[in-house]
């Protein structure tokens, strides 16, 4: 195999351009991309990756540049953005041969093709291995979700469930992967659908997506709008491994859930009052507690509750 040193940046940008799909209007090639038709309501954002910490065991580099697009398209699906276009700024071992950068590319194209966006352009470099991705999306004339708009009384949820990322690397490390699914955490799904529906919807006074788990997420939300939260941890919704892996391993449940990350759920809260609408956009989520006049979330027991703490992902 030819090393990324050895075919020369010009030669990788064509080959990359050879196996995504050329999107409409000016895309890889040119010092911009140009994107057609894309309205007024732009949103985009920025998130990178590493091979130091984000490539688990088992991964394969395709669903490394997954991850890379996902993890931004999340981003846009928390304020209630669809996905127009991708930009990808690639920092890559010299040594590393050019396959797996396609395949990296590859599976950023199949993760952006899934939510009806493109490749547009990016960079490339040597470097220690990295992905930074810059995603566009669109509102489509809905109003963005903030983390800054939470008042007390309004009711905390989350969209599907919670710490099956965190057992899938457990599991993975741990040789329990014919127990315990892994495709949570190599190939998480953003929740665009739900997202721009819990925007359309108009209930919906804050948001923020848990690539960070659900204790960093909520004290984001906390922070920004100034007050507190309650949720109950027999509330929360159990992800597919969990029990698994703490059965076999003893992990907490709570490390898994509250503090361990990769999950790219949609944490949100909505005004009480237009619960009934909000259950009319068919968006599966579950309540797990209330916004208080506290400055910090807790995390609640029953018989006690604590402040959550840091979380480790």
């Amino acid at each position: 195999m030819v090393s990324l040193g050895e075919l020369g940046e010009r030669e990788l940008v064509e080959g990359i351009r050879n196996i995504i799909r050329l999107p409409p209007g000016l895309g890889p090639g040119d010092d911009s991309a140009v994107i057609p038709n894309i309205g007024r309501d732009i949103v985009a954002c920025v998130d990178g990756i590493t091979f130091e910490r984000h490539f688990p065991k088992g991964m394969t580099y395709e669903e490394f540049g997954w991850m890379a697009a996902a993890v931004n398209i999340s981003d846009l699906a928390s304020m209630g953005a669809v996905p127009i276009g991708l930009l990808a700024g690639l920092t890559m071992p010299a040594d590393l041969d050019v396959r797996s950068l396609y395949d990296i590319m590859l599976g950023m194209d199949i993760c952006a093709e899934s939510y009806g966006a493109y490749i547009y352009g990016g960079d490339t470099k040597f470097g220690s291995g990295g992905v930074s991705c810059t995603a566009i999306g669109t509102l489509e004339g809905r109003s963005p979700m903030l983390r800054s708009g939470a008042r007390p009384g309004d009711i905390i949820a989350v969209t599907g469930s919670l710490g099956s990322a965190a057992a899938g690397f457990y599991a993975a490390e741990n040789g329990l992967e014919g127990l315990v699914s892994s495709s949570p955490l190599m190939t998480p799904v953003p929740r665009v659908d739900e997202g721009v529906a819990l925007a359309a919807s108009g209930a919906v006074t804050s948001c923020i997506d848990l690539s960070d788990g659900l204790a960093e997420g909520a004290r984001s939300i906390c922070n920004a709008s100034k007050v507190g939260m309650n949720i109950h941890m027999t509330f929360l919704p159990e992800g597919e491994g969990v029990e698994t892996v703490f059965s076999e391993l003893g992990i907490p449940k709570k490390e898994m859930m509250l503090y361990w990350g990769g999950d790219y759920e949609l944490l949100f809260t909505f005004d009480k009052s237009k619960m009934e609408t909000l259950y009319s956009y068919d968006v599966d989520f579950s309540v797990i507690g209330i916004v208080t006049n506290d400055n910090t979330p807790y995390i609640d027991y029953g018989d006690r509750r604590e402040a959550m703490g840091n979380g480790r992902y």
